[in-house]
C-alpha cells in the first residue's frame, strides 16, 4: 500500500463525509446552535490545522505514525499478529477491536487523570456540539495520541490496510457522532447497540459530572455497554441540555485562548472538572 494513496483516500473520506454532515445538520438539526457559529468554526478549523502541523513533529521523532508503522510492522516481522499464522479476516477483526478498545481506554484516562484531563478539556470547552467539534483536540493531546498510537501497532502488528480502514471509521464515526443531526429514536436505539451515535456522545458533553463521565466510545458503543459506563438519556432534553464545562460563556471560540487553556490556572479562568 502506498502512503500517498492512503493520504489521498483519508482526506477524500475526511472532507466528503464533512461536507454531508454539515449538509443534514443544516436540514435535520437535533439543537439551535446561537451565533458564535462561525467563530467557533473558525477556531475549530485552525485546532484542526494546528494538530496537522503537531503529527509533523511527531513524525521527526518517530520513524513513521500509524500506516507506515503498520506498514514497517509487516515488514519486519513486528508484533503479535505477525509472530502467528492468523487468517487475514481475524487479523482485520482483531486490527478494528484492539485499536477502538485502545483510543476508548484512552478518553477513560484523560478525564481520570488532572494532567491529561487538562489537554482534553479543551475538546469539552466547545459550548455547542456539530460536526467541527469533532476535530477540536489540543495539539499536544493528538501527539500524545498518535505516539500511544504508534506503539501499539509495533506490539500488535496489523495489516497496513486494516489500520487503514480504522483510521477511515475512526474519523467518520466521530464526525458522525458530534454531528448537530436529529435521528429517529428507534433508528438511534438500533445503532447505539453496536455503534455511537449522536445523542449518545452528546451526553458525554453534558455539564452534568455524571453524564460526562460517561459514554466514552467514539466508534463502538460495546466497550460502554459491557463497562457499565452507558448512559442511555440526559436527564435535561437534548434540545436544551447544557454542553460544555460547567461555566458558559465565549472564551472557547477563540483560538488563543484554548490553545493556552490547559496552562491557564482555573482560579483564573474558572475552569473546573465537570
Amino acid at each position: 500500500m502506498g502512503l500517498e494513496n492512503e493520504f489521498i483516500i483519508r482526506l477524500g473520506m475526511f472532507f466528503g463525509l464533512f461536507v454531508a454532515l454539515a449538509l443534514v445538520e443544516r436540514v435535520l438539526p437535533r439543537r439551535q446552535i446561537g451565533q458564535t457559529k462561525a467563530r467557533r468554526w473558525v477556531t475549530n478549523w485552525a485546532l484542526s490545522f494546528t494538530n496537522i502541523l503537531a503529527l509533523r513533529l511527531v513524525a521527526l521523532a518517530l520513524p513513521f505514525l500509524a500506516i507506515g508503522a503498520a506498514v514497517d510492522a509487516q515488514a519486519n516481522g513486528f508484533g503479535v499478529l505477525n509472530a502467528f499464522a492468523v487468517p487475514t479476516w481475524v487479523a482485520w477483526g482483531l486490527t478494528i477491536l484492539a485499536l477502538d478498545f485502545a483510543i476508548w481506554v484512552q478518553h477513560v484516562v484523560t478525564h481520570k487523570v488532572p494532567l491529561l484531563w487538562r489537554l482534553h478539556q479543551v475538546h469539552h470547552a466547545d459550548t455547542e456540539m456539530d460536526v467541527t467539534t469533532a476535530i477540536r483536540f489540543h495539539p499536544i493531546e493528538i501527539g500524545l495520541s498518535m505516539t500511544l498510537k504508534v506503539g501499539l501497532i509495533y506490539l500488535l502488528g496489523p495489516p497496513a490496510a486494516a489500520v487503514l480502514l480504522f483510521e477511515v471509521l475512526l474519523n467518520g464515526s466521530a464526525m458522525f457522532n458530534h454531528a448537530n443531526i436529529r435521528l429517529p429514536l428507534w433508528l438511534d436505539r438500533v445503532l447505539r447497540r453496536v455503534i455511537v451515535t449522536p445523542d449518545m456522545h452528546r451526553v458525554h458533553h453534558s455539564t452534568d459530572r455524571q453524564e460526562h463521565d460517561s459514554n466514552y466510545g467514539f466508534f463502538l458503543s460495546i466497550w460502554d455497554h459491557l463497562f457499565s459506563t452507558h448512559v442511555a438519556q440526559p436527564q435535561l432534553p437534548h434540545e436544551t441540555m447544557p454542553i460544555g464545562l460547567r461555566w458558559q460563556d465565549r472564551r472557547p471560540s477563540g483560538l488563543t485562548w484554548s490553545l493556552l487553556l490547559p496552562f491557564r490556572s482555573p482560579k483564573k479562568t474558572d475552569v473546573s472538572k465537570p
